[in-house]
């Protein structure tokens, strides 16, 4: 049997390797994930959510580049590498924009930088203000690949955090979904009658409310804010989830091996987890992968709104309710380019679903 099941994994295996979009798919994933897990190292801004504002230079162009003085913190900061890692760098390091700077003995006078052909404020600073008064240091040319948000944030690095909410909230909201989707589809599919016709009364009813309203409904019970969300959404994809499962184990409890399990004695726990649900598991894994899809449009709908992560946190959906009237103002990319991160993850996911499906087929 092990080799059996061996083999038909390894024919899975090999028939998923000649999809090319798949395989694509599959990359992608992996390349989105590998870069919200280590956002915070590869961003340019590393600070918390990516939440360094300069207001002088809003909504500037992909590839702006201009001088940036930085200026220590007489704040110590001590933080570990997984603290960084996880939650960015708590820096008290003040950031200024500036067009020009000048040495006057021991003091240090720059103009600080103003867009559309303004005259910066001019500053002066003492030269104690730096560590042992080197001052070059702390001047460097700074290029914003993306351009900047209207609030000056660097959009590359708000890009990169956001990543995090819209991969995330696909693996615990299908997790959630999966958990309470498998055991009411069990149930009711197995042992049918009253219980069944509850289960369907309780899945009919919630999948007669349109999803958003659900989760909008959920959202604002338990509140807004981060892990809120991640739950509501789960909550609303279960239906689906037992629906199908339900069905599947309605077909495979008639077959031999379901009589054959019975006939040995075998409780009925044991029958659905180890003899009923492996062998529907290829149609539970094409729906997780179509409802990783869901979750991340419903979070980024629900962003749009207003009611998911909340500021400052990134999150595309966000970045593009902040951005979408730029879009006839000349500065489309401000909510294109999160628009366009949206729609490779979630064609991804799509089309990983669509070669499981065709890969797990076993008729195909």
């Amino acid at each position: 049997m092990s080799n059996t099941s061996s083999s038909l994994t390894q024919l899975a295996l090999q028939k998923f390797k000649k999809n090319f979009w798949g395989v694509l798919s599959f990359w992608v994933i992996v390349a989105i994930g590998l870069m919200a897990l280590f956002a915070y190292v590869i961003a340019p801004d590393n600070s918390q959510n990516a939440n360094q504002m300069h207001l002088s230079i809003h909504s500037q162009r992909p590839g702006f580049e201009v001088q940036m003085l930085y200026l220590p913190s007489e704040i110590e900061n001590k933080q570990s590498f997984f603290s960084r890692l996880l939650i960015g760098k708590t820096s008290n390091d003040l950031e200024i924009p500036i067009s020009k700077y000048s040495l006057n003995t021991d003091e240090l006078t720059y103009t600080e930088y103003a867009s559309d052909g303004l005259i910066g404020v001019e500053k002066v600073i003492n030269l104690n203000a730096f560590p042992n008064k080197d001052y070059k240091s702390h001047i460097k040319q700074k290029t914003f690949l993306f351009g900047t948000d209207k609030y000056g944030r660097d959009l590359l690095s708000r890009i990169l955090i956001g990543s995090r909410i819209s991969f995330s909230i696909g693996f615990i909201a299908v997790f959630i979904s999966l958990i309470i989707g498998i055991f009411m589809g069990s149930i009711a599919g197995y042992y049918g009658g009253k219980v069944d016709a509850v289960i369907m009364w309780i899945i009919n009813v919630t999948w007669s409310i349109p999803t958003l309203l659900l989760v909008i409904a959920i959202t604002l019970a338990l509140g807004k804010g981060f892990w809120q969300v991640f739950i509501a959404v789960g909550l609303t994809m279960w239906v689906e989830v037992a629906r199908v499962v339900r069905g599947q184990i309605i077909s495979a409890k008639e077959m031999q091996y379901v009589t054959a399990a019975r006939a040995l004695g075998f409780n009925d726990y044991r029958i659905i987890t180890t003899h009923i649900l492996p062998n529907i598991m290829a149609t539970i894994i094409v729906i997780s992968a179509a409802n990783f899809a869901a979750a991340i449009l419903i979070e980024s709908g629900l962003s749009f709104l207003g009611i998911g992560a909340q500021p400052p946190m990134a999150s595309w959906g966000a970045m593009i309710k902040d951005h979408y009237n730029y879009i006839i103002l000349g500065k489309p990319y401000l909510a294109l380019i999160p628009g366009m991160c949206i729609m490779i993850l979630v064609m991804a996911f799509m089309l990983i679903g669509n070669a499981l499906r065709d890969a797990l087929d076993v008729k195909s």
